[in-house]
């Protein structure tokens, strides 16, 4: 089993496949942009994933930007297969988003996760996540295609 840093000379047809497979596991209802243009600026978005043999059992996003309170990080997309899951992955891919976060240089990296998911806020919390009380609000707009 290896954990690593997508770039865009290594994604594939099939890893594309996977991943989109493994990310209706996470949620159903949501379709996975293109990996392929979402990869053009791996400055901004840092993709890892867990493979074993050929299959991808795993994967986390961050995207990076900046604001006038420092640089910072938001984590989204992090599932681990469901027949994968209980091994540590989950922590793996979680520690490897947070050494880029270091690297880059980031002041902050901030994630959102449903209060039902129990076995995420408990690894978040492990790893040094506070739960803020910032409130947050969305709005979701135009639905197209990237």
């Amino acid at each position: 089993m290896t954990i690593k840093r997508l770039i865009p000379e290594d994604l594939t047809t099939d890893m594309e496949n996977q991943m989109v497979n493994l990310f209706k596991q996470l949620n159903p209802d949501i379709r996975l942009n293109p990996l392929a243009k979402m990869m053009t600026n791996t400055d901004q978005l840092s993709l890892v994933y867990c493979q074993e043999g050929k299959q991808i059992i795993g994967m986390a996003s961050m995207v990076t930007y900046s604001v006038l309170s420092g640089s910072k990080g938001l984590v989204e997309d992090v599932v681990v297969d469901v027949n994968a899951r209980g091994k540590g992955l989950g922590r793996k891919l979680m520690e490897q988003l947070l050494s880029i976060a270091e690297q880059k240089g980031l002041t902050e990296v901030l994630l959102f996760t449903g209060n039902h998911r129990q076995s995420a806020i408990s690894l978040y919390t492990k790893l040094g996540f506070v739960k803020s009380e910032s409130g947050m609000y969305r709005i979701k707009l135009n639905q197209g295609e990237m």
